[in-house]
């Protein structure tokens, strides 16, 4: 029997450094599946420059958690043992899971090399601030801890093209590494000029080297712990053209139906569409511009107009690459993208995501479990249960739209012969109590239909003619589907 599928990111930024994170993705991973959740995508498991970093400020690739470098063996989530077995657990259950892949830059480095620069503004990483100068920069990585193993690769200045620190003067800037061939990448996005850099020391794909060690990395990360897919990080920033190649020659090692999403922070459409046409549609992109109306709506109250809601979104234009989500590690409170949807909203933002034909929604596990941290935040589980119950049972089957008032928007699922019993109702307002009358087909006369969150106690009997009213409580949503026997 087919079922919708639904991913969950698996870590927020303030989990604990416990090393226990992948044990906890084994134990939850019934749990998850119970709630109609068939793919996770978890936090960056290659070892960083301190066992509490979170995974992006990446050291070694080859190192999972087995070898003593950075001051530890594990890494923040654990293991590599227990990486592995988790992942193992997760297919048992029938949960797909897809690792997250840090690519753009290299940090900690084990030395410094000389070698020469030019600074340049941060603001248009096009325009050059001082002369050409030498610079003692980190960039040599030779991985003493890990001794060859898996790879002997070494990484070099001339493997980088920008780096933010000069170790002599102990000055920081954004220095472009100079040389043959030394120029920030044109494939990229042009946000501050050139987007190449990003931080630490900027991985240079135009060098062969660098590309056939990064494929080659490619093929045994995914092979060495089985996973089913990759996130792809900070993608704006990497060259274009090879992650085209890159997903090529993944896909041919690893099956068609090897899955990508990338990461490409950006609120405007156009520049996901643009970095799309590069790989010819051949990757899922996370919908910021959608997860920025949510943000806006949840702060404007009924001020916002929600019959726009999905107005210059990824799903509204190309559903079949968006991965909708209502926020991430990078959204919440006090990080570097703060972005946060306010709690009253979040119901009707996971209805909107889980609930409707288009995308491939993504719960966030800050939302699910809580969030720590200075700031903690509590779990959001018992209002999520409802949406996730409503999706693996009763979402399913053509769609038919009522956004036709400002604040109080809605729309029918018809159901599926497929998923028996399937079909749902769905109305939501960010203003005063209302409700919406809509259709929901003729062979449904006579059903009784509840409000599967509660908000509701009306029971609703479908009219002879397929139609009936559906209220609603000011500020929230409700979810109407048939009532059990």
């Amino acid at each position: 029997m087919p079922r919708n599928n639904t991913m969950m990111q698996f870590f927020e930024w303030h989990l604990p450094n416990e090393g226990d994170h992948w044990n906890r993705l084994s134990d939850m991973a019934e749990e998850l599946k119970s709630q109609g959740i068939d793919s996770v995508w978890i936090p960056p498991s290659t070892k960083a420059i301190s066992q509490d970093d979170n995974g992006y400020g990446v050291y070694d690739t080859y190192d999972l958690g087995e070898f003593d470098q950075k001051g530890t063996v594990r890494t923040k989530y654990g293991t590599k043992d227990e990486l592995i077995q988790a992942i193992e657990v997760c297919h048992e259950h029938g949960i797909r899971v897809y690792a997250d892949v840090v690519m753009n830059h290299r940090a900690g480095a084990d030395d410094t090399e000389l070698f020469e620069v030019v600074e340049v503004d941060p603001d248009n990483r096009e325009e050059e601030v001082n002369e050409p100068h030498n610079i003692e920069g980190w960039t040599r990585f030779t991985f003493p801890g890990r001794d060859g193993e898996y790879s002997d690769f070494e990484w070099h200045f001339y493997h980088f093209n920008g780096t933010d620190y000069d170790a002599a003067t102990e000055k920081t800037g954004i220095f472009h590494i100079l040389g043959e061939g030394k120029e920030w990448n044109d494939h990229v996005d042009d946000e501050f000029g050139n987007y190449d850099y990003l931080m630490f020391a900027n991985i240079d794909y135009n060098h062969p080297e660098v590309r056939e060690e990064m494929n080659n990395w490619g093929r045994w990360f995914a092979e060495e712990i089985n996973c089913d897919g990759f996130r792809l990080d900070a993608i704006k920033h990497i060259n274009h053209l090879f992650i085209k190649e890159f997903l090529y020659l993944m896909r041919e090692e690893q099956g068609e139906d090897f899955y990508f999403v990338g990461e490409f922070w950006h609120p405007e459409l156009e520049a996901i569409e643009s970095f799309l046409e590069y790989t010819e549609y051949s990757i899922d992109m996370f919908d910021v511009a959608l997860h920025y109306n949510f943000f806006e709506a949840s702060n404007e109250g009924d001020a916002y107009d929600m019959s726009a809601i999905f107005d210059g979104t990824l799903v509204q234009k190309h559903p079949a690459n968006a991965v909708t989500f209502v926020d991430n590690h990078d959204s919440q409170p006090h990080e570097a993208l703060e972005s946060w949807v306010e709690d009253w909203f979040k119901p009707m933002a996971y209805a909107m995501i889980l609930l409707r034909e288009d995308g491939y929604p993504c719960v966030f596990y800050g939302d699910y479990a809580g969030i720590n941290g200075d700031a903690p935040m509590d779990a959001k589980r018992e209002m999520l249960e409802p949406f996730l119950h409503a999706r693996y049972h009763f979402s399913y089957g053509d769609q038919e739209d009522y956004f036709d008032h400002v604040n109080t928007i809605g729309w029918v699922r018809f159901g599926t012969e497929e998923v028996p019993g399937s079909g749902c109702a769905i109305v939501l307002t960010n203003g005063e109590p209302g409700g919406k009358r809509m259709y929901v087909g003729e062979e449904r006369a006579g059903e009784d239909w509840h409000d599967l969150t509660g908000n509701k106690e009306d029971v609703i009997t479908i009219e002879d003619d397929g139609w009936a009213d559906f209220p609603v409580e000011g500020g929230s949503v409700s979810v109407y589907a048939p009532k059990a026997d």
